[in-house]
C-alpha cells in the first residue's frame, strides 16, 4: 500500500512537472513577460504581451520553457530588394541542418489585438493562405510591414517587442543569403545563425 502511495505521488508530481512547463503557467501573474534569446551573432530582449496576445505569448513560452529553441535557426534573413528596404528575420522551426523541429498544435490567429507589424516587433508566422496554422515559428520585422496586418483578410499576430539587442538584429540581416535547396527557399543566411538558448528573464514587480 505504502510502495502504491509513492508511485501515486511520483505520477502525479510528474504531470505536475509537465503542466508547470505550459506557458499560461510561466509568471502567470506577469503581463509582459520578458525574454533574452542568444544568438551567435549577439543577443536579443523581448517584451511580450499578454494583455493583447495572450495565446501566441503562452504558446512561444511553452517552447521557451521545453528548451525546444534550442539549436534551431534563423532560416530566413529577407529584404525587400525592390524597394531597397528590410522585410524579416525569421525562425525557430529548423535546426541547423535545416531538418524540421517538433510542433505542437496550431494556435489560433490573434492578429486582430491591435498590435501592428512596426518594425522591431515579434510576430507569429503561419503557412500561406492559412492563418490558424502557426505554431512555434516567428520573426522580427525589420520595417514597418503595414501589408502583414489584418484587413480583409488575416494578418499576422504580433506578440511581443524589441526592448535590446538591435544591433543584432542589423547583424542578423546583414549576414549573406541565397537559395537553400533543402527547404527550398531564397533568403536562408549562408553560415547559419543558431538560436543558442532563449532565457525567461526574471520578474521584477514594479
Amino acid at each position: 500500500m505504502k510502495q502504491l502511495l509513492l508511485i501515486c505521488c511520483s505520477l502525479l508530481f510528474s504531470v505536475a512537472s509537465l503542466a508547470a512547463q505550459e506557458g499560461r503557467f510561466v509568471q502567470k501573474d506577469n503581463i509582459f513577460p520578458r525574454v533574452e534569446i542568444v544568438t551567435t551573432l549577439g543577443n536579443i530582449v523581448v517584451e511580450l504581451d499578454r494583455s493583447r496576445a495572450p495565446i501566441t505569448v503562452n504558446n512561444f513560452l511553452t517552447y521557451v520553457m521545453d528548451k525546444s529553441y534550442q539549436g534551431s535557426v534563423f532560416h530566413r534573413v529577407e529584404r525587400d530588394v525592390e524597394n531597397d528596404r528590410d522585410f524579416v528575420i525569421q525562425g525557430g522551426g529548423y535546426d541547423k541542418d535545416y531538418a524540421g523541429l517538433h510542433e505542437n498544435d496550431p494556435i489560433f490567429n490573434e492578429s486582430g489585438n491591435g498590435l501592428t507589424n512596426d518594425m522591431y516587433s515579434i510576430a507569429m508566422a503561419y503557412q500561406d493562405r492559412e492563418p490558424h496554422s502557426g505554431t512555434r515559428q516567428f520573426f522580427f520585422n525589420m520595417d514597418d510591414n503595414d501589408h502583414l496586418n489584418p484587413g480583409r483578410d488575416w494578418g499576422f499576430a504580433v506578440f511581443g517587442t524589441v526592448m535590446d539587442g538591435y544591433d543584432t538584429l542589423d547583424k542578423i540581416m546583414a549576414v549573406k543569403t541565397g537559395y537553400n535547396e533543402k527547404i527550398g527557399y531564397d533568403f536562408v543566411p549562408e553560415q547559419p545563425v543558431v538560436i543558442l538558448n532563449i532565457k525567461l528573464l526574471e520578474h521584477v514587480p514594479l
